[in-house]
Parts: C-alpha cells; sequence; structure tokens
C-alpha cells in the first residue's frame, strides 16, 4: 500500500493547493470519484484495451449523482489519461488528511448496531470531539454484528463500547 501512498501523494497535494478556498466543495465531488473508482467492474473496464480514456471518462461523468465542476472534470481527466483511476480513493484519503490538518478536525467512523437518527448522531458527536479533544467529521456505518452501543475509530485511535465487546471481555475473563 506504500506505492500506492506514494503515487497519490503529488495528485491530492496538487488538488489541495488548487482547491483554494473551496476545500468542502473539492472534498465532496473528489469523494463521490473515490467511491465510483473503487467499483470492481468499472476498473476492469478501464483497464480493457478497447476502451479509450474519453469513453472511461463518459462513463464515469454518467453515473456521478451531481454535476461536476469544470475543475473535477479536468482532475478527473488527468488521472484517467495518467492511468491512476486505481488510485482515486487513496487520493481522497490524503486529500481528507490535508484538509482535516488545515481545519484541525479528524475524521471519526461511528459503527452502530443500527441507524442513527440526525439528532442522535449530532448528540453523540459532541460527545465524542469533548472525548477526543478535537473538531470530529462523523460518519455513520451500521454493523449488526455489535449487537447494540457503538464502535468510534478516529485515526488510529478505538473507543469500543459495543455490546459485542463487552462479550469478548467477559469471555476472556471467564477464559483465564
Amino acid at each position: 500500500m506504500a506505492e500506492l501512498a506514494t503515487i497519490a501523494r503529488p495528485y491530492a497535494e496538487a488538488l489541495y493547493k488548487a482547491s483554494g478556498a473551496e476545500l468542502a466543495a473539492t472534498s465532496v465531488w473528489l469523494d463521490e470519484l473515490a467511491l465510483i473508482a473503487v467499483d470492481d467492474q468499472l476498473l476492469q473496464f478501464a483497464d480493457s484495451p478497447k476502451v479509450t480514456v474519453a469513453h472511461t471518462f463518459d462513463v464515469i461523468v454518467g453515473v456521478v449523482k451531481t454535476a461536476l465542476p469544470e475543475k473535477a472534470k479536468n482532475f478527473l481527466r488527468a488521472v484517467l489519461d495518467n492511468g491512476r483511476l486505481s488510485v482515486l480513493p487513496e487520493i481522497a484519503s490524503q486529500f481528507r488528511a490535508l484538509k482535516n490538518a488545515q481545519t484541525g478536525s479528524s475524521d471519526a467512523v461511528v459503527y452502530s448496531a443500527f441507524a442513527l437518527d440526525a439528532a442522535a448522531l449530532a448528540e453523540l458527536a459532541v460527545t465524542l470531539e469533548k472525548r477526543f479533544s478535537r473538531k470530529l467529521n462523523v460518519l455513520l456505518e451500521v454493523e449488526p454484528a455489535l449487537i447494540g452501543g457503538v464502535r468510534v475509530v478516529v485515526g488510529d485511535e478505538v473507543l469500543d463500547t459495543s455490546v459485542k465487546a463487552r462479550l469478548e471481555q467477559m469471555k476472556v475473563a471467564l477464559v483465564a
């Protein structure tokens, strides 16, 4: 994976510098492109020798939910021209890291056994920001295997208050 990071870094840094005051808007369309770029069928399609870069570009632009600004289209063309479609998710990740470093925030993934409504998620975000002592960009993912509670991942820190984690702790205590 270090190779992907090395390839992605110049793209992420150049996009970060070119975005200027439009970091939030750039982050939105870049994340959407990154989600599209992880599709195996698209990667196979793009790698086909019979498919041109222009055709791959048209397919991706056709799949995007929101209209891409001209800057996004130019960036996508550059990525495709250089054969770096598979690196797009890593570019988005590094771009987010640069953006977070500027704003002093971190990405937090909250894994919950059940879907949370907006009010509950906002309340949880406030509590987590106090716990981690920084502004958090919270993303919710439902993971029914947790049974109940939440597991929060912020960078390399994990806060696990799920029922599954408590059961594992009890199992270890009983076996020991």
